[in-house]
């Protein structure tokens, strides 16, 4: 067996934690959240098993050194990581705040980056480094990128309940921001486990998974009747979450999940993930393209994307520190802070080019 068994399984297990953790926050049942919390455990070993295991294949493949050959070289080992991440830090706010709930807003991120990994249909294989990335910079600059990815993530998931739990009425400014956002992301989603079941594809470019695979079998499908049909149903879906939305604010209640501790975890998450941002991200990327392209800045797309987001992330901080924001607003910028995270890393590698196209796909 190799790496690539154990991030099977461990895909399948975070799956089934998505399932199970939607479940128990429905139900309410303490069985099924011990389930899901077991099924995620379970998972992350495997999966933490698995990175071990390639650390180890791209070891004796590629004879750069231990350091060099951190499994972080390209979009599939680096949104592997990000998942890894991730369910490290539910899994810590998990046995800390001893609340299941919140599993049920985090495990769909690592869902959807899953999900991507399958039908983007990117390349798994271990391949030699170009030039750039030879560098003893990798791991610390992609590493510390990843961990404040993952704690940004973290603020995401908090900030949104939080907004659920405490927005009142549907005309609330606040309460059409959370249900449209949620609604998205669930519709995309599914658009996308849509795209895998009906073509099982390998992308070999960006370009081709934009063109001719991505959300093809729904809204961008050849048949004009699909894609209307599924404009129709997104728009329905997003719709029954703003009608009926104040289900699961009831739920968030009934489970014991106060607005007071989402709050406490996104203001954390964040204030540990733009440090670690702020240096790994930008000033260790800094140090790295000077050496890789003789230049600290270039205003290349990925550059400039993690600028917005550093300066989105910013403007949190001296919000709730300096002027003194709380509540809703306070909330609205730490969601909006995760949509930048996902185009800096997802978006300009799929639709802009530039000195971080090794990045990509293949």
């Amino acid at each position: 067996m190799d790496s690539s068994f154990f991030f099977g399984f461990s895909t399948v297990a975070y799956i089934l934690a998505m399932i199970t953790y939607m479940t128990f926050l429905a139900f309410r049942r303490p069985n099924i959240g011990r389930a899901a919390t077991g099924i995620t455990i379970t998972g992350f070993i495997f999966q933490t098993l698995a990175i071990g295991m390639r650390w180890k294949e791209f070891y004796d493949l590629s004879g750069m050194g231990f350091l060099r050959s951190a499994p972080l070289t390209n979009l599939y080992e680096s949104l592997i990581f990000f998942v890894w991440c991730l369910i490290l830090g539910y899994l810590i706010v998990e046995f800390k705040y001893k609340s299941r709930t919140f599993g049920a807003f985090v495990t769909p991120v690592a869902g959807l980056a899953l999900a991507f990994i399958d039908i983007s249909g990117m390349s798994k294989e271990i391949q030699p480094l170009v030039p750039a990335l030879q560098s003893n910079w990798l791991l610390v600059h992609v590493l510390m990128s990843f961990i404040s990815y993952s704690a940004f993530a973290l603020s995401f998931s908090a900030a949104l309940m939080y907004l659920i739990a405490t927005t009142e009425r549907k005309t609330e400014p606040s309460y059409i921001f959370w249900s449209l956002m949620l609604g998205i992301f669930v519709v995309v989603l599914a658009a996308m486990g849509l795209d895998f079941l009906k073509f099982k594809v390998v992308a070999k470019t960006p370009e081709v998974l934009i063109k001719s695979f991505l959300f093809r079998a729904t809204f961008f499908s050849a048949s004009p009747a699909v894609s209307v049909l599924s404009y129709i149903a997104a728009g329905v879906f997003v719709f029954s979450v703003w009608n009926w939305g104040h289900a699961l604010k009831k739920i968030i209640r009934a489970l014991g999940l106060q607005a007071e501790t989402l709050d406490e975890i996104t203001y954390k998450s964040i204030a540990i993930g733009f440090p670690i941002f702020t240096l790994g991200g930008l000033i260790f990327g800094a140090i790295w393209a000077d050496q890789a392209w003789g230049v600290y800045w270039s205003w290349d797309p990925k550059e400039t994307w993690s600028l917005i987001t550093w300066f989105v992330y910013a403007f949190f901080l001296h919000a709730r520190l300096l002027r003194g924001w709380r509540g809703h607003k306070i909330a609205v910028v730490a969601v909006m802070g995760f949509v930048a995270v996902i185009f800096t890393y997802l978006g300009v590698n799929l639709l802009l080019s530039g000195l971080h196209a090794y990045g990509g796909l293949e």
